[in-house]
């Protein structure tokens, strides 16, 4: 079987505002701009968000990122705080797994879970 990548978009009324706001909370630079309205960032291999430059659909995007390392998560919402974004909000559903959603400029939401900690 062919390899599959995932490309998972969002679409932006602001290309220079995303891009700053996307670093910061991925906490890394784009790994390529495909074109003049795209940029996109590898979370992992295989696996990519983009954003676009359409600002008529612009706010309506929900993606959420997953953490199966209870470790992992922890020190990636902290690793956002110190580059200065907050959830808009925080869960934590009753099997113990929770989630911080984030908001772009413009609404879109980035959700972040983690597994619950192990019992010890």
């Amino acid at each position: 079987m062919s390899q599959i990548d995932l490309f998972a978009g969002i679409c932006v009324s602001d290309l220079d505002a995303a891009k700053d706001w996307y670093a910061r909370l991925l906490g890394t630079d784009e790994v390529f701009r495909p074109n003049d309205t795209e940029i996109v960032w590898e979370l992992a291999e295989h696996r990519f968000l983009y954003v676009e430059l359409k600002p008529e659909h612009a706010g309506h995007a929900m993606q959420t990122l997953f953490f199966d390392d209870f470790d992992d998560f922890d020190a990636f919402v902290a690793g956002v705080s110190a580059r200065g974004i907050e959830p808009a909000t925080r869960e934590t559903y009753e099997n113990g797994v929770r989630k911080h959603t984030y908001r772009d400029p413009d609404g879109n939401e980035i959700g972040i879970g983690g597994a619950p900690a192990e019992a010890t």
